[in-house]
């Protein structure tokens, strides 16, 4: 099982149009793995995406993916399903009459469905792209699993019940992949252990070198994201062989080579942390 970061940065990729900092200029001048796109994961073989941020056809064309068999979405936030074009761009064939389409199997975990249908015309979209033959939308129940040329995809909800980790098993290897929103969530008991765990980094309240407070101990996205912190405990909970951290945001301007020393150091203290980047292959 092969499984590639095609977009490691978050809801505020890097750089930001209007980023004036060092950290920005860098991004635009060195790029990849300083710049990063939107949250996006594929699983190679069965040939499986988890999410489509808005950079998703980029993200495809630059990692040479031709086909998708099948994609899970998340949860509903845009930095996380607004490339959803991307069907059309993928699976859309114009050059034969009558059109022969290649067509994508979507498949929606039972809250990311609900609220498909209320947030942001998603619902809507998807039931067009259907109509045209680019995807096939499928709803599945909590606790409900899915097959795919024999890789088994199991949703599960985190503490934040509106989004979704997936459990992925080839038979011989487990991956858990955790896109987004880790706030408040530990592995319950019994929770098996994998070979490779995927998490979102979480936002850096004190810069994890020198202490400083970075984020206003009043802001209110302390009260609705994990922190890196928690990430950490949550990854020490983990039976895990390795620890990719990933949903790297462009407002904490967390330097890419900085990120790399951090997870040196965790390493050297016996947690087997790794930074994601866009394109970063991890062989399980």
């Amino acid at each position: 099982m092969n499984i590639e970061i095609l977009g490691s940065g978050g809801a505020s990729p890097t750089p930001s149009p209007a980023g004036t900092s060092p950290y920005h200029q860098k991004a635009r001048d060195l790029g990849i793995p300083h710049a990063r796109t939107g949250p996006s994961t594929f699983i190679h073989g069965p040939d499986i995406l988890i999410d489509t941020p808005e950079e998703s056809r980029e993200q495809l064309v630059r990692a040479n993916i031709r086909q998708v068999q099948a994609c899970f979405y998340s949860h509903w936030h845009p930095d996380h399903m607004m490339g959803r074009r991307v069907w059309e761009s993928l699976n859309h064939n114009g050059r034969t009459y009558p059109p022969q389409h290649h067509t994508t199997e979507i498949y929606l975990p039972q809250q990311v469905a609900a609220d498909f249908r209320v947030r942001l015309g998603s619902w809507d979209h998807l039931v067009f792209l259907e109509s045209q033959g680019y995807v096939r939308l499928h709803e599945l129940r909590d606790g409900e699993s899915v097959d795919i040329d024999g890789t088994t995809i199991t949703p599960f909800r985190l503490a934040e019940d509106y989004v979704y980790g997936f459990i992925v098993e080839d038979g011989s290897h487990r991956a858990l992949i955790i896109p987004d929103e880790l706030k408040g969530w530990i592995p319950p008991p019994g929770f098996p252990a994998f070979d490779v765990a995927i998490l979102p980094i979480g936002m850096f309240e004190f810069h994890p070198v020198t202490g400083q407070r970075q984020i206003h101990e009043d802001d209110p996205l302390l009260q609705q994201e994990a922190t890196f912190v928690h990430t950490l405990e949550t990854a020490r909970a983990l039976d895990a062989k390795r620890i990719v951290l990933s949903h790297i945001e462009a407002l904490d301007e967390m330097d890419h080579d900085e990120l790399l020393d951090i997870a040196a150091r965790l390493r050297g203290e016996g947690l087997p942390v790794e930074i994601a980047w866009d394109g970063l292959i991890i062989e399980v």
